[in-house]
């Protein structure tokens, strides 16, 4: 067996992982790579024989308690001959002692529980044309009119790690447009929308409950003037799959969002859009 040899990805490189992805047709966005790079510049790794990629693996640590993992491909003709383990023995010893979460696609869900991720729910990516947009109330707002702390304290009760820096970069990015609704002055949904390599994809979508959410979304897709667009939502929270349906969207295919130990309670309630599968 030839010698892999396993790197870091510097950030300018974390496009070839995206490039990978979009081949195996996960519909990457097209500034993820940028984003991606910003929670852990030493979370991406590149397995290259002679010189030549054959596997990609990425594992961010959010922090010191909290990583994810994801962009788990190897090149199809180097399949099956050790290569996959090795990388991702190198993105497992990376989260140290963290607890590690991913989504896992249905073919590799038997192997991740083999190295101790449990299943805690599906989420299923919903994807098609709406056909019309409704004019969203005057309180929708430009995420970024809305004080950043409010933004911040809200992910917390979504998401099992603090991610500033990424949220920063995932709001403002040119091509991403966010938006959210205020109540009574308090942050009740926001969400972003971004071009992907085919369509638009929302995600985050964090709302009080459907009514805003729908809100949120009418408006990104509005601003956007989206026509294929894709929502990943948690196959716990039955009111955000009747918001997908109510849109139009149909399921394209599930992962299973998997975690080696306990996490923070989440409030998955009010989880009506992933922000991405690679990253959490």
């Amino acid at each position: 067996m030839s010698d892999l040899q396993i790197r870091n990805l510097r950030p300018d490189e974390i496009a070839l992982a995206v490039d990978w992805a979009a081949a195996e047709g996960w519909n990457p966005g097209l500034a993820d790579a940028a984003c991606f790079a910003i929670p852990d510049r030493q979370g991406f790794f590149v397995g290259e024989i002679e010189g030549e990629p054959v596997a990609t693996v990425s594992c961010v640590n959010y922090d010191d308690r909290f990583a994810f993992l994801g962009f788990y491909i190897v090149r199809e003709r180097f399949r099956g001959a050790g290569h996959g383990l090795r990388i991702w023995n190198a993105a497992i010893a990376h989260a140290g002692a963290r607890v590690i979460g991913l989504d896992g696609v249905v073919a590799q869900q038997e192997n991740y529980k083999k190295s101790g991720f449990q299943l805690a729910y599906a989420n299923i990516r919903y994807g098609g044309t709406v056909a019309g947009f409704v004019k969203p109330p005057a309180d929708v707002v430009a995420l970024d009119n809305v004080p950043f702390a409010l933004v911040e304290a809200d992910d917390a009760s979504v998401f099992p790690a603090a991610r500033s820096a990424f949220l920063r970069a995932w709001i403002n990015t040119r091509g991403h447009i966010s938006r959210a609704l205020l109540r009574d002055g308090r942050l009740a949904a926001w969400g972003v929308i971004r071009p992907c390599r085919t369509g638009y994809k929302i995600g985050p979508l964090v709302a009080d409950d459907r009514a805003a959410a729908d809100d949120v979304v009418q408006a990104l897709l509005g601003s956007a003037g989206a026509g294929e667009v894709f929502l990943d939502v948690p196959a716990v929270n039955p009111v955000a799959i009747a918001l997908a349906e109510a849109l139009g969207l149909t399921p394209v295919f599930e992962t299973a969002r998997m975690y080696t130990g306990p996490i923070l309670p989440l409030r998955l309630d009010r989880v009506f859009g992933v922000t991405s599968f690679e990253l959490g």
